[in-house]
């Protein structure tokens, strides 16, 4: 038997049966107008002989591409490609088991003629957003498209599948926890306020963080604006900085220990990301812990719910970890 399948074609099977190749077609994508008996006589056939069409054969019978789209942001830091890199792998895993492939493509802010060629060329059955802006031109263009499509991240855009770690819930938690710490002066050290994840940190730390004083330097997008920001908030006196991301906290505990800042004496330190680029640094941050590959699976899972036509929730939001270390003792 698996000798023919590897020869067989759905050519070959329409011969066998005396029926045309229209009727195998739809038979195996159960679309079409065909009669039960008929259908079920291609069926017992196939599953006879093991035949298991390829995914050519089987996208062209049921107008799929059995591909999915993975789209990241093109200007993304060397930082950010762990994560990136984490959750596809979730992605790849998931869509593998539903014998689907995953076509990789880049998006730059507003240029999005990359999604575009892929989508226009009909190269996928739907797509996963890696990363949500704030007025997210890529939302916009698979809307007006109608393919099915699942946002890693958050959007306040109506009719827009989304998975996310619950980052206000974690931010504001870790925030109180800094807040009990007795401190008087918090400074938050934030990144690109483009990005939906970064508003949406800031406003955990804002519930958080309650009535100690506080402020916010925020845009910081190189090392040069982390460190000025850091000889800022030491100016200004504050006695802790959070940092909304892993990026911006290893340049700022490499600022600190530079200039020989006592941690956790002099000013405590915490991170709303953590990743292997705080590994090894001393001492232990204090973070926040998601898993990007869980984003992954369930971004890819619930896609492909979508292009079989299932119902499927809007928004789905992960757990996270709070990860006390020695940077807040």
């Amino acid at each position: 038997m698996e000798d023919l399948n590897k020869t067989l074609t759905i050519d070959d099977i329409a011969r066998e049966l005396g029926i045309s190749k229209t009727t195998v077609s739809r038979s195996i994508s159960g679309k079409g107008r065909i009669g039960a008996e008929t259908r079920k006589r291609v069926l017992d056939y196939i599953d006879a002989i093991g035949f298991k069409p390829n995914p050519q054969a089987r996208g062209l019978a049921q107008s799929r591409s059995y591909n999915i789209g993975w789209i990241i942001p093109g200007d993304s830091e060397l930082s950010s490609l762990s994560f990136f890199q984490r959750c596809m792998q979730g992605v790849i895993d998931v869509a593998a088991k539903k014998d689907s492939d995953v076509l990789i493509g880049a998006v730059n802010g507003n240029n999005i003629s990359g999604l575009k060629r892929i989508v226009e060329n009909q190269k996928v059955d739907g797509v996963i957003l890696g990363q949500s802006l704030r007025k997210d031109p890529a939302i916009a263009y698979l809307k007006e498209k109608k393919l099915p499509f699942v946002v890693v991240g958050s959007t306040e855009v109506k009719g827009v599948v989304q998975v996310d770690n619950d980052h206000l819930a974690a931010c504001s938690e870790l925030s109180s926890i800094i807040r009990m710490k007795n401190v008087r002066f918090v400074s938050l050290i934030g990144g690109d306020r483009s990005k939906v994840v970064n508003e949406t940190r800031r406003k955990g730390f804002e519930a958080g963080i309650g009535s100690v004083k506080h402020n916010e330097y925020v845009n910081c997008s190189n090392v040069a604006d982390i460190e000025r920001a850091v000889e800022a908030a030491l100016s200004d006196g504050v006695d802790c900085i959070i940092c909304e991301d892993d990026y911006i906290c290893f340049y700022v505990m490499s600022k600190l220990r530079r200039d020989g800042v006592d941690i956790p004496g002099r000013i405590k330190v915490a991170s709303f990301y953590n990743s292997r680029m705080l590994e090894g640094i001393q001492p232990a941050v204090t973070s926040l812990q998601y898993d990007p590959m869980e984003l992954g699976e369930k971004a890819c899972s619930i896609l492909l719910d979508m292009i079989e036509g299932n119902e499927v929730p809007e928004r789905t939001l992960l757990g996270y970890e709070v990860i006390l270390k020695a940077s807040t003792q």
